[in-house]
């Protein structure tokens, strides 16, 4: 591949949004989580719900602020490096990122300061709405987004006129044929990070023998959601693989490595292999023969179509997708035996004991964001060269710029990007290091003078010379 200026806007956009996919997920489900541990909390007035909303809450702010600079950042690209499919899609994407902003995001950042700051100074009734309120945003702003890429991966409900794509029915636009499989397999995704996430710092507290009823509980959730999550999530996965047969056969094509059917055959599945695109065929292929077609086309010798029934210039590139595809399902299937193993462990009475079983969920718990990252790449890289899928190529869609300023712009993104989100990295594992610490449940009301919590600290606060108790609220 030649690092012309269309590489290079294509990479630039796949680094960003790269970067910015990362906060969204873990936002989501943070979002979530946070608003089942206030309920479990009023519900039972236990003290270490109310430690876990608390310690988790400081980590949900930072992301979700790392997520809204990055945003915006990834949205300023369609008009500077993609502008010829702006003026093409625009009519269509335009008022369905809108919508994002005008429902979902409006509605976070109208209950966000309430959710921080508002504990001791509003009644525990609005707060809890609050956080439901964040919560819903967050789902309501994944919906639009993915109804919008969605609908370039299987467009529909559009016409072209004047070399421009207008909609002419927004329910087919939204509601576009992948839609609805994408949504609940990125939601579920959402999830499973937040959960292995917040089993991995669980863990590693325990393994510091930094042994709470909080810190239990936590794990016990996560473990809990990744038992429930994860096989409903192989389950939508297989559902959303016979969608992208139907709509977008030469990117399943590529996915599976699959280059032509054999007359009488059914298709194998390709366990590993080096997809070639020049010699069109896979070196050190490690096959299982008509599980492909058991899996595809639930019949023991159904054939789809393979790479080769599509023009050379119309293949997207099986080489990458191919693995990124098998990272993903891998670390889904790593992820479905350590529910399995800590589920046995808790059927045992060693789920908080068990060292190799911590060390494991620790380990594991990058897993879900590389997971995440290995489907999108799936996903996007095998849609090309379509920008919008049969309707514009990406060639079409990128700026008249040169690939010096493209070149220059990449590196200097680069550098910033590592810079400013490597220290809010940073900055939220020390949260995570810190560890939930024992609150003072106080229970507020309006106008009520109280100072209110301080989400972002990670550092204990000074009073007259004095060092106050880490991670406490101040009232």
């Amino acid at each position: 591949m030649e690092l012309d200026a269309l590489m290079l806007a294509r990479v630039q956009f796949g680094f960003t949004i790269a970067f910015h996919i990362i906060f969204p997920s873990i936002t989501i489900g943070l979002a979530s989580y946070l608003m089942v541990l206030e309920a479990y909390w009023l519900k039972t007035g236990k003290r270490h719900y109310y430690d876990l909303y608390h310690y988790w809450i400081k980590i949900f702010a930072v992301n979700f602020a790392m997520g809204v600079v990055s945003g915006l950042v990834m949205a300023y690209q369609f008009g500077t490096n993609w502008s010829y499919f702006s003026d093409f899609a625009g009519g269509i994407t335009g008022p369905l990122l809108a919508y994002e902003v005008l429902t979902a995001f409006f509605l976070e950042a109208g209950f966000l300061g309430v959710m921080l700051f508002g504990w001791s100074r509003v009644g525990p009734g609005l707060h809890f709405f609050s956080t439901i309120m964040v919560a819903l945003g967050t789902l309501l702003s994944a919906t639009w987004i993915l109804a919008s890429n969605s609908w370039m991966q299987t467009p529909a409900g559009y016409e072209i006129v004047n070399n421009q794509a207008v909609p002419v029915d927004w329910i087919a636009v939204i509601f576009n044929p992948s839609f609805p499989y994408r949504l609940v397999h990125m939601g579920l995704a959402a999830f499973l990070v937040t959960a292995l996430i917040v089993g991995a710092s669980a863990a590693w507290h325990l393994l510091h023998k930094n042994d709470t009823p909080a810190i239990r509980k936590m794990l016990s959730m996560a473990m809990w959601m990744l038992l429930v999550t994860a096989p409903i999530q192989a389950v939508v996965g297989d559902f959303h693989g016979l969608n992208t047969l139907k709509h977008q056969p030469a990117k399943l094509a590529a996915i599976e490595g699959h280059w032509e059917n054999k007359p009488g055959e059914g298709v194998p599945l390709t366990l590993f292999g080096w997809p070639d695109m020049q010699e069109e065929k896979n070196h050190f292929a490690l096959e299982v023969p008509r599980l492909g077609s058991l899996i595809l086309t639930h019949s023991w010798d159904g054939q789809f179509a393979g790479l080769k029934s599509f023009a050379p210039e119309d293949r997207p590139n099986a080489t990458v997708v191919f693995w990124t595809f098998r990272i993903m399902v891998g670390l889904g299937f790593l992820m479905i035996g350590l529910a399995l193993w800590a589920a046995w462990a808790r059927w045992r009475g060693r789920l908080f004991e068990s060292r190799p079983l911590l060390r494991c969920i620790l380990y594991m718990g990058p897993s879900g964001l590389v997971a995440m990252l290995a489907g999108w790449m799936t996903t996007e890289i095998g849609r090309q060269p379509w920008i919008v899928y049969n309707v514009m190529r990406t060639a079409d869609g990128v700026s008249d710029h040169g690939a010096y300023e493209l070149g220059l712009t990449l590196a200097l993104f680069v550098i910033i990007y590592f810079i400013v989100f490597g220290a809010g990295t940073v900055y939220i594992l020390r949260l995570i290091r810190k560890g939930p610490a024992t609150q003072d449940p106080v229970p507020g009301g309006p106008g009520e003078t109280r100072t209110p919590a301080r989400p972002f600290s990670a550092a204990p606060q000074q009073r007259d010379g004095h060092e106050e108790p880490l991670n406490r609220d101040k009232r």
